[in-house]
């Protein structure tokens, strides 16, 4: 049976549907949004031939015709040459305001199509369509949409809320087992940042979830996307507890622009690494028990995944250059850097009073004593 959350953002309110078969459904999930039967899909290369034969299939049962356009698998596709690319092409398919836009693949695809159907026509309706862990659980809900820069991550882009969002449980089953890890880095975040009981439920569930067992893994994606929604329905464009959803992203974002977004660090492990940081400094600042990280680190270790910087391979730059890749960061008001603390598991916080040297203290020590 699936289950739905809504995003309640009254006009703009959507449905986030997570299930099974949910891709040979999507002509009778989609059909009641459309004005005409034809999708404009937008995928990258490896999603495209695992499952676009599948969706295309889904389509047509309802009487949908699908063009669709792959771009190149990576976080090097969020770029202004691949959002130029896609742009153009949906012009060229005639898509009007009133049409629709699929984003099919995992979080870069969603981020891209999301923002070219945001500047199309200054705004055309889309559905998200995740097929990774990370992108079903957090970037295909609440309408963040852009592409990086040279100055750093997620710095172009705009708010555009999707028309609906399937998170089809089965196509988890054909990710590579690092890739579905790395998703696994934003559904640990949910529990320490908002619900030591999702946190505990993890602890005790995760290997099975990441061993296969479909149930539970559509109720942790489940448990994250109410999360998540309740958030957003709150503070839909981030004035307030929506960055609580920043756990381990500036420590990610400085870690991911130092490795040059490549596939020496996945978003997710970056996120993963980035909230045990964030544990590590909240300790140190006596704002959380020394217990804290070790526990957080500990599950990590029991799923597999990076806990820490050292765990990164290759050369990285020192604590100082990364400090001012952070000072890159979206959270950056009125020039000072807001970072998301934690009082203990499941209880993070926004502040901007943070030693910068405590956290250039706990980097330097991350790089030249890393655990063992």
């Amino acid at each position: 049976m699936d289950d739905i959350v809504r995003v309640e953002l009254g006009a703009r309110a959507y449905d986030v549907r997570i299930g099974l078969g949910l891709i040979g459904r999507a002509g009778a999930l989609i059909a009641p949004l459309l004005q005409r039967r034809r999708v404009a899909v937008i995928s990258d290369e490896n999603v495209a031939a695992l499952h676009l034969d599948a969706l295309r299939t889904g389509l047509a049962a309802a009487g949908i015709e699908m063009a669709a356009l792959r771009l190149p698998a990576g976080e090097a596709t969020k770029s202004w040459r691949h959002l130029e690319q896609s742009v153009e092409w949906l012009l060229g398919q005639k898509i009007e305001r009133r049409d629709m836009v699929i984003a099919f693949g995992g979080g870069v695809i969603g981020d891209l199509a999301g923002f070219a159907a945001a500047v199309l026509r200054r705004g055309v309706r889309f559905v998200q369509i995740p097929t990774s862990l990370l992108a079903q659980v957090d970037s295909s809900v609440g309408g963040k949409t852009g592409i990086n820069s040279p100055h750093g991550k997620n710095l172009v882009g705009a708010f555009h809320q999707p028309s609906l969002v399937l998170a089809d449980i089965d196509v988890l089953g054909t990710l590579a087992a690092r890739d579905f890890l790395s998703g696994y880095g934003e559904v640990v975040k949910y529990g320490l940042l908002g619900d030591a009981d999702y946190f505990a439920w993890l602890e005790e569930n995760g290997p099975a979830l990441a061993a296969g067992d479909r149930a539970l893994r559509q109720q942790a994606v489940r448990r994250a996307v109410q999360m998540k929604a309740d958030i957003v329905a709150r503070d839909e464009t981030e004035q307030g507890d929506r960055a609580l959803l920043n756990l381990g992203h500036t420590f990610c974002h400085a870690l991911e622009a130092a490795t040059g977004y490549s596939d020496r660090l996945l978003h997710g492990e970056g996120v993963a690494i980035g909230c045990a940081l964030a544990f590590d400094t909240s300790a140190r600042l006596g704002l959380c028990a020394q217990e804290a990280p070790s526990r957080v680190r500990q599950h990590l270790a029991q799923m597999g995944m990076k806990t820490d910087i050292a765990d990164i391979p290759g050369p990285l730059p020192d604590a100082d250059a990364l400090l001012a890749l952070m000072a890159q960061d979206k959270k950056v008001l009125d020039g000072q850097l807001r970072y998301v603390m934690a009082r203990g598991i499941g209880d993070a916080f926004v502040t901007a009073d943070v030693d910068p040297a405590t956290v250039r203290q706990v980097l330097h020590d991350a790089l030249e004593h890393p655990r063992r």
